[in-house]
């Protein structure tokens, strides 16, 4: 895994940022989504495996069958598991992002609305320290 900051495409400015914020906050919004879906078929596929070992059991197959339809159940009812955990922090991390976009909107919308607004252009940040 790199270590490098992700790019941001270069639009800093207040509209690009909210732009970006309320992107990002969607698309986990929509990964959210399909984790639970996910994780709910995980489930229902891991109650139905257990079922046909408990059938291939009553069938008196050999053992071995039972064994390896039983820890696919197992493994899949583990994965359901932490897609759960994996929704959670999705969904946490759109509520944060939306919280973020939310901030900077209070912070920063009000000096964004004023530069909007004038007729001639402003100074570069700091312009006007010593």
């Amino acid at each position: 895994m790199s270590s490098a900051v992700a790019s941001t495409g270069g639009d800093n400015r207040y509209k690009g940022v909210q732009r970006k914020l309320k992107a990002y906050t969607r698309a986990l919004d929509a990964t959210s989504n399909d984790l639970e879906q996910l994780q709910r078929q995980m489930r229902q596929r891991a109650a139905r495996a257990e079922g046909i070992a408990q059938d291939v059991a009553h069938a008196e197959l050999d053992r071995q069958f039972v064994y390896l339809t039983s820890q696919v159940s197992v493994a899949l009812g583990g994965a359901a598991v932490e897609l759960r955990k994996l929704f959670t922090t999705a969904a946490d991390s759109a509520a944060r992002a939306e919280a973020a976009r939310r901030r900077h909107a209070r912070l920063y919308g009000a000096l964004d609305e004023l530069r909007s607004s004038r007729r001639h252009r402003t100074p570069k940040p700091g312009f006007f320290t010593d």
